[in-house]
């Protein structure tokens, strides 16, 4: 009966040491499992010494072989952890495409009338009266002012008398000469005064040919009474006010034709051989977007800024630009169809200098593209990729924070966007 009793107390004690070992190495094994595997290896040894086993624990240190595996919700990561996920909104993303590249130089200035006229006095007197103010629109040939015109209306008359009595003249003394012709081939005169009709016949054509240019002058004083417009356009000042004595040569109206514009603008020496006449230039003015062309390139370079002076021409047919407006745009030197093109906000450049390259979304994870550039297109925002990337490609656009390969993408609004990938992209 002694020896039974004291046989159960020693079997007692063993289970009870058996117990405090198996949570020894559960608290090991939590304490050391995750930063130091050797710390629960250690453990597992220890608790074999005892002749215990750590029940649920496997080889990898988590439960059913999931501490050393990422679960189904993450990619595996450094000690069980999933990997990183990050959200993303639709903006930040892009697909690439196939595009249009255009490369130009950028160019800017002030728009320019093609043609600028100053109308001036022609003669001296009192102005009659003024038609027109600035800012109106006027056709070749219209009346834009008008001289006070007696006197000259009066020269005129006299210079036409004065032609009418020379034409007279002139046919008295041609009958004369006929006659004279006539009784000199008769013997009836003598030949002195055969050329003495000659000399009268002579005479008057000259008196003839004075009294016509006298008329042809005054003919023109009286139309320089009236003012006209040269040309069609805008009327761009007005310098001048009914019953005003001008001179002669005094500005009188600035007269523009905008419905051609021009801008003058200076391209660096080494982009001005890449502009050639007939290129097509794009501008943007007062909030709108023209097209224009090259119209003339200067030959020279400018020593003192290295620049060539190249000028386009804008049509402006319904003068929706005004002259003095300032434009800045680009000619397309070159234009590039169909290439694979990405946002210039996708392309990153490696710290240390080297190949650049572009976030790509593969499935639900983030992939690190190297790619090749080609050209870029600075107006619209785009580069052409030559080697890297295909058309239907997903990358990510602007500054969305710290990225890596392998972390996980959620898109916002993309049906089935919280649910994260489960595998590497291949």
């Amino acid at each position: 009966m002694f020896g039974s009793r004291s046989g159960r107390r020693a079997a007692g004690g063993g289970r009870r040491a058996t117990a405090v070992a198996l949570v020894t190495v559960a608290v090991l094994s939590t304490a050391c499992g995750e930063d130091d595997p050797r710390g629960a290896a250690a453990a597992e040894r220890g608790a074999g010494r005892t002749g215990a086993s750590a029940s649920g624990l496997t080889e990898n240190g988590g439960p059913d072989g999931a501490g050393g595996r990422g679960g189904p919700g993450g990619a595996p990561g450094r000690g069980g952890r999933p990997a990183p996920a990050i959200t993303l909104a639709a903006t930040d993303v892009a697909s690439v495409g196939r595009s249009v590249i255009e490369e130009s130089v950028p160019i800017s200035g002030d728009l320019r009338p093609l043609e600028t006229v100053i109308v001036r006095s022609r003669l001296e007197g009192d102005l009659q009266g003024v038609y027109v103010r600035e800012g109106e629109s006027v056709g070749a040939g219209q009346l834009l002012a008008q001289f006070e015109a007696s006197e000259e209306v009066s020269n005129r008359a006299s210079a036409v008398a004065d032609r009418a009595a020379a034409q007279s003249d002139l046919t008295n003394a041609q009958w004369n000469l006929e006659q004279s012709t006539q009784l000199f081939r008769a013997g009836a005169i003598a030949e002195q005064e055969l050329k003495a009709s000659q000399q009268a016949t002579t005479a008057a054509r000259a008196r003839l040919a004075a009294a016509e240019a006298r008329l042809r002058a005054s003919s023109s004083t009286v139309r320089d009474t009236r003012v006209l417009a040269p040309t069609s356009g805008v009327i761009e000042k007005r310098y001048v006010q009914p019953g005003e004595h001008l001179a002669r040569g005094a500005n009188m109206f600035t007269l523009v034709r905008s419905t051609i514009l021009e801008l003058t603008a200076a391209v660096p020496a080494r982009q001005a051989n890449l502009v050639r006449v007939g290129q097509v230039a794009h501008f943007s003015a007062d909030g709108r977007r023209f097209d224009g062309h090259v119209a003339r390139v200067s030959p020279t370079i400018d020593p003192s800024t290295r620049a060539a002076t190249v000028y386009i021409q804008i049509p402006n047919s319904t003068n929706v630009l005004r002259g003095g407006t300032f434009a800045s745009g680009r000619v397309v030197t070159r234009e590039l169809g169909n290439v694979v093109a990405v946002p210039t906000a996708a392309i990153r450049q490696s710290p240390d200098g080297g190949k650049p390259f572009v976030y790509r979304i593969a499935g639900r994870m983030i992939d690190v593209a190297p790619v090749t550039i080609g050209s870029a297109d600075d107006e619209r925002g785009l580069v052409q990729v030559v080697e890297g990337l295909n058309a239907g490609d997903r990358v990510v656009v602007g500054n969305v924070g710290a990225l890596g390969r392998g972390m996980q993408v959620i898109i916002a609004g993309e049906e089935g966007g919280g649910r994260r990938a489960e595998q590497r992209p291949q």
